[in-house]
């Protein structure tokens, strides 16, 4: 059973390996490694260690986050996660409606 992790909106589900396609590096921002912005607060799905990359898609909206080392996922509305050496999907929460589909942020 693959191991999944929820903290607010942001879904990480760990892999066996890096789906197919191409995927392109998403620069940090201030040394951090941030899986999603909060949409009111400012507030950042974050981790600060260097051993940590997030990924792209270029085909659909999915990020890849691969972590060399264990790593602590940060918020500051939520609980820490710790994360171990592995490779994780990461998915945003969407609402929908009849009129839209929504991204959703804390």
């Amino acid at each position: 059973m693959k191991k999944i992790y929820r903290q607010g909106d942001v879904l990480i589900i760990k892999l066996d390996r890096a789906p197919d396609g191409e995927w392109s590096e998403v620069p940090r921002d201030n040394g951090r490694v941030v899986l999603a912005y909060g949409e009111l607060t400012g507030h950042a799905h974050a981790i600060a260690a260097k051993t940590a990359t997030l990924k792209s898609s270029k085909a659909t909206e999915d990020r890849l986050l691969e972590v060399g080392r264990a790593v602590i996922l940060g918020h500051e509305e939520h609980d820490p996660i710790k994360l171990t050496k592995g490779i994780y999907l990461v998915r945003r929460q969407r609402e929908y409606t009849p009129e839209r589909i929504v991204t959703v942020a804390d």
